[in-house]
């Protein structure tokens, strides 16, 4: 029998209800009691069940597949009572059946993916301790697949960086960033962590500069320690508002979100209307050669790199000043050949 997550909610509902000594249940009352938390529950009728399911249900759990419950032969008047024969008995502290250890298993599979991530310091400890514990025997191959980072330059510091945002402290960064020749060193009030195309960005206030959306990318780090200043707050800046106007991590000085409008070919057309490329994405069809993309961001490095990624595919309509950098970043790259 297959086990979904409201199945599972199911039983432990009537799990409760056999478990009452204090409330005799029909299997009338039992409908109503299900039906009345799973409304509770999800907030619609979708999810209320008929008698044949309850029933089905009651028999799952009665069965070896399930937890081979035992329940009272009690009746009040010709109405079976339901109720646990052995008034202290819960699945809750029965022995795992088939069906949860599957559920597990295929959980400890997905875990797995996972190890050697440093934000999942410890993992390897937990998915060793549940594949004991559950005596998983399998061989399974791995069958789902993540982007990995845990061989990138800089993800070392992943768990000092994340600790210290957590734990609201602030750092001493050496750092050295592109246009530098030399590494320098700075204090950051970490706020934020960002990832973007497979790169780690950290965001903090700079007490320097003042700037409170300061960028610092992972893999230009050469140290990080824990400094002793006392910790500034952020109160200006909602990092999920911050990146819904961009796209990836460049937020560009005194810079305005403008309409980009992109005409797609035929082909890449029919992907891009299942691939949105920001969330203020707006699509119709020109003409049955031309698939028409409009977005409200503001105009950063990302975004021509976006664009630049879709090469003879895609034109940019508007805006100029953006429809004259591609073409002339193209221009650049024909004369490399």
């Amino acid at each position: 029998m297959a086990v979904t997550k409201k199945p599972l909610i199911r039983y432990k509902i009537l799990d409760s209800c056999f478990r009452n000594s204090f409330k005799n249940y029909t299997i009338g009352s039992l409908l109503v009691s299900v039906n009345e938390k799973l409304l509770e529950l999800f907030g619609d009728e979708t999810h209320c069940i008929k008698l044949r399911q309850l029933q089905d249900d009651i028999a799952f759990m009665r069965s070896a597949e399930g937890w081979s419950i035992e329940l009272a032969e009690e009746f009040d008047g010709k109405k079976r009572i339901y109720r646990y024969e052995d008034r202290n008995y819960s699945i809750n502290n029965a022995p795992l059946n088939d069906v949860e250890m599957s559920e597990f298993q295929s959980a400890i599979h997905v875990l797995s993916q996972f190890e050697g991530m440093p934000q999942f310091e410890g993992i390897q400890e937990i998915i060793a301790k549940l594949k004991y514990d559950l005596k998983d025997k399998s061989k399974t191959r791995p069958f789902i697949g993540f982007d990995s980072f845990q061989d990138l330059k800089g993800i070392e510091h992943f768990s000092t960086l994340y600790n210290a945002v957590q734990n609201k402290t602030p750092l001493e960064i050496t750092y050295q960033d592109f246009k530098s020749e030399e590494p320098y060193i700075f204090i950051l009030h970490p706020y934020y962590l960002k990832e973007y195309n497979n790169r780690w960005f950290l965001f903090g206030l700079h007490p320097e500069s003042w700037k409170h959306d300061r960028n610092v990318a992972i893999d230009r780090i050469e140290t990080v320690s824990l400094s002793n200043v006392p910790f500034i707050e952020n109160e200006l800046i909602d990092w999920q508002d911050y990146f819904s106007d961009m796209i990836g991590v460049s937020k560009p000085i005194d810079g305005a979100i403008e309409e980009v409008i992109l005409h797609f070919n035929q082909l890449t057309g029919r992907y891009m209307e299942n691939k949105s490329i920001h969330e203020t994405q707006k699509n119709n069809w020109i003409d049955e050669n031309t698939f028409e993309v409009r977005i409200k961001v503001y105009l950063n490095y990302e975004l021509e790199r976006l664009i630049l990624s879709y090469g003879e595919s895609v034109t940019v309509i508007q805006p100029q000043h953006l429809k004259e950098k591609i073409k002339n970043r193209l221009l650049g790259g024909l004369n490399n050949y």
